[in-house]
C-alpha cells in the first residue's frame, strides 16, 4: 500500500509499524481468550437493592436481580465517580444544577466523558444481547438531572447510595472515595457469578503512561493515540461544560 507522495523512509517505518500493531491484534486476541476462559468467579455478595427507574419511568427500587432482561444472560456495569474524588481540581460544571453544588459533590470529568461516549454504545450492546447500566453513589434525583443535562438517554443508571454494592466490589475504597471501575457479572443455573473487573485499575502503570485500565473502551484517548502528538496529560481536554445544548437543525426528544 502507498498513499500520494510518501518517501520511501516513510514506507519503511510505516511497514515495521503495520507488523507490530498486526501483533498487537493478535496479543489483544490472546488476552480476549484467556478473559473468556476464566474459571468461575464467586457468587454475588447480595441481591443488592438500588434505586432506579422502573419499565414505566417512575423511581423504583430494583435488585440487582432484575438488571439481567430475559434471555440476557451477562450484565457489564460501569462504577462512576460521582461524587468526584474530593482532591480531583478539575472545574465542575459551569452552567446547569451543578454549577451550585460544592466541586466534591459533583461528578468526575474523566467518568462523564467515558458515558458522553458510551450512551450511544448502550442500545447496541443491547440488541447484541447485553445488559449495561452505570452506577453512581449520589442520590438518583442527582444521578437523574446530571444525565438530563448532558443529554444521555440510553444509558440506564442506578444508585448504590442506599446499599453496599460499591465498596464489596472495589468501586469505593475504605475512606468511601468512589473508584472507576467496569465490572461484567453472569448469571447461570446456579445463580449469578462475578466474572471480571477492571482491575488493571490498581496495577502500577508504565512511567510516563496512565493507567489505561478500560484499555480499547475509552475512544477518545484511542482516537489521540492515532496522532502524532499522542496522549496530553490524561487529565487535560475533558468537554465538561454543563448542560447540552441542542445545535440547530437537531430535535431532542
Amino acid at each position: 500500500m502507498h498513499f500520494p507522495n510518501e518517501s520511501t523512509e516513510y514506507r519503511a517505518a510505516r511497514d515495521r509499524l503495520l507488523e507490530k500493531e498486526i501483533e498487537l491484534r493478535r496479543q489483544m486476541e490472546a488476552v480476549a481468550e484467556e478473559r473468556r476462559k476464566l474459571p468461575p468467579g464467586g457468587m454475588l455478595k447480595e441481591d443488592y437493592v438500588f434505586d432506579g427507574l422502573s419499565a414505566d419511568g417512575k423511581p423504583a427500587r430494583i435488585r440487582f436481580s432484575e438488571l439481567f432482561a430475559p434471555g440476557r444472560d451477562t450484565l457489564i456495569a460501569y462504577d462512576m465517580m460521582f461524587p468526584r474524588y474530593p482532591t480531583d481540581p478539575r472545574p465542575k460544571p459551569a452552567e446547569g444544577a451543578f454549577a451550585k453544588l460544592p466541586r466534591e459533590d459533583s461528578p468526575c470529568p474523566s467518568c462523564t466523558a467515558l458515558v458522553d461516549q458510551w450512551d450511544g454504545a448502550a442500545p447496541h450492546l443491547e440488541a447484541a444481547g447485553f445488559n449495561f447500566v452505570v452506577i453512581a453513589k449520589t442520590p438518583l434525583e442527582r444521578l437523574l438531572t446530571f444525565a438530563g443535562e448532558r443529554g444521555w438517554r440510553h444509558v440506564r443508571f442506578l444508585s448504590a447510595a442506599g446499599n453496599s454494592f460499591k465498596r464489596d466490589y472495589h468501586g469505593e475504597d475504605e475512606e468511601g472515595y468512589q473508584q472507576p471501575l467496569l465490572h461484567v457479572f453472569h448469571r447461570s443455573g446456579d445463580g449469578i457469578r462475578h466474572f471480571w473487573s477492571s482491575e488493571l485499575h490498581f496495577a502500577k502503570s508504565e512511567p510516563g503512561q496512565d493507567e489505561r485500565a478500560f484499555g480499547t473502551l475509552e475512544p477518545v484517548w484511542n482516537f489521540i493515540d492515532m496522532t502524532p502528538d499522542g496522549r496530553p496529560d490524561w487529565n487535560v481536554g475533558i468537554d465538561d461544560r454543563g448542560p447540552k445544548e441542542a445545535k440547530p437543525g437537531l430535535v431532542v426528544a
